[in-house]
């Protein structure tokens, strides 16, 4: 069960005998005695465990804002781990600087957490902005300011820092410079190269790649059971066209998909859409074959990816077996799946050019939270005609689903209030909403309709119109 993981924390090379499945902010508190990092949610709901994880990619250690009391310890192998102990220097960094200067920390709890997700923010930002750093942080939870002293610290550093960061090649010697980083991150990616000896055999537990989802489900079972953290580096975690059809790794990040420019050419708003998928820790670590095979009645990636007639490639050692996403779900939690599967590649054809996407979703909080119900429509129009449609519906069923009978009512129709009226009740016929935590199943059919009323809102504004329609 155990296994032998190094991995460098803040300037200490670290060599560990332990269960990888043990989560690093256990590690880090009980076993480094760094206190600074805060645990209090558990689930990476209020960001303040978070750290700065960096991973080797070619000569340059790219470093990502995550949480670790979601993180197992065996992830982090080979790594590079900052917590906030790691940025202390003899004087307060410019961001710890500008928190002190607008009061942006009381009791104190969640700051180290800000701290971590601002400086991370500061390695891949392509423009150092207000914006961009409010962003960041939309992972942190803070109980005690109300959050405008926070908003006016990060206002404090970019009005002092945006454009001498922004405006260079060299981010991490430039932050050395400025003290925003200690000096021994320059040392980092040689000492990192010299960690790639470590053990990424095949081990027997439960397959995991991002952890998001699974190490909040059953903490002590994973721990029981052991994890089998699938070798990412091995899998090339990447996003690429072939014979008109888009294919993505299962072990790209929800934070690589909105990164993609592939995939940002072929969906626009695909940043937007996802936005609401979580937080930035973890977007940066959920990935696309997790969210899918979760299996979750709401899952934002099956439910955006549904339409496109997609399919998934199943690995079982030499083999690869093809099955459709709208034929995986069997039942809830049930899977066309082989135990001894693992999800490899998902691939779907690249629509026409004359395609409208969209994809809604409705939550208690708009930010970090789980959708209670969720919709995505594809749809090719001829004008007012609609020539194909196809819908997804999540939160309305014990599995994400398409709207079969919607979508062939629709198809050949005329775009009009009336058509989409009879839409929403064959909708309201095809679905079997429950009530719970998050809705009534009454409430969850009023959600869907008022969902498939927004999808041509926004991509036929010219005819539909708000007024018109109430459901």
């Amino acid at each position: 069960m155990k296994k032998t993981i190094r991995f460098i924390c803040n300037n200490e090379i670290i060599s560990a005998e332990i269960n990888p499945a043990i989560s690093t902010l256990d590690f880090i508190r009980t076993e480094l005695h760094l206190t600074g990092t805060k645990e209090s949610c558990r689930e990476g709901d209020c960001g303040a465990c978070s750290i700065l994880c960096g991973k080797l990619c070619n000569d340059i250690v790219k470093y990502r804002a995550v949480n670790s009391c979601i993180l197992p310890i065996g992830a982090i192998a080979g790594k590079h781990i900052v917590t906030i102990e790691g940025l202390n220097q003899q004087s307060l960094t410019p961001v710890q600087q500008s928190f002190v200067k607008e009061n942006g920390a009381q009791c104190g709890f969640c700051t180290p957490g800000f701290i971590i997700s601002l400086t991370g923010s500061l390695f891949s930002c392509n423009e150092i902005n207000y914006e961009n750093l409010i962003s960041s942080i939309d992972g942190n939870i803070c109980r005690c300011t109300g959050y405008a002293s926070i908003k006016r610290s990060v206002k404090s550093f970019t009005e002092n820092y945006s454009i001498k960061i922004t405006q260079t090649s060299d981010r991490i010697h430039k932050l050395v410079r400025y003290n925003i980083l200690p000096e021994y991150f320059l040392s980092i990616p040689q000492r990192l190269s010299k960690l790639r000896d470590f053990d990424h055999k095949a081990h027997t537990g439960i397959p995991a790649a991002g952890c998001t989802d699974l190490s909040i489900q059953n903490k002590n079972k994973i721990e029981r059971r052991g994890i089998n953290l699938i070798d990412r580096e091995s899998k090339s975690p990447h996003i690429y066209i072939e014979n008109k059809a888009c294919l993505i790794s299962a072990f790209t990040t929800v934070k690589e998909i909105c990164e993609s420019k592939i995939l940002n050419k072929i969906f626009p708003g695909i940043k937007n859409y996802f936005s609401m998928f979580g937080s930035t820790q973890i977007r940066n670590r959920a990935t696309i074959g997790g969210n899918i095979i979760n299996a979750s009645p709401i899952g934002d990636l099956s439910i955006f990816f549904l339409p496109f007639n997609t399919i998934l490639y199943f690995r079982e050692g030499e083999e690869l077996r093809e099955v459709r996403l709208s034929e995986l779900y069997k039942g809830y939690k049930q899977l066309d799946k082989k135990p001894t599967e693992i999800l490899e590649i998902i691939s779907f054809e690249i629509p026409v050019e004359e395609f409208k996407i969209n994809f809604e979703k409705v939550s208690r909080r708009t930010y970090l939270d789980i959708a209670c119900v969720n919709s995505a429509i594809l749809i090719l129009a001829n004008q007012k005609i609609i020539k194909h449609v196809s819908i997804s519906a999540g939160g309305v069923a014990p599995f994400p689903m398409l709207l079969k009978d919607t979508a062939k009512y629709l198809k050949g129709k005329e775009v009009c209030l009336t058509n989409l009226k009879e839409a929403c009740v064959i909708a309201s016929k095809e679905i079997s909403p429950i009530s719970d935590v998050r809705g009534s199943a009454e409430y969850k059919a009023i959600l869907l309709k008022q969902l498939i009323l927004s999808h041509f809102l926004k991509l036929f504004p010219d005819i539909i119109k708000a007024e018109d329609f109430v459901c």
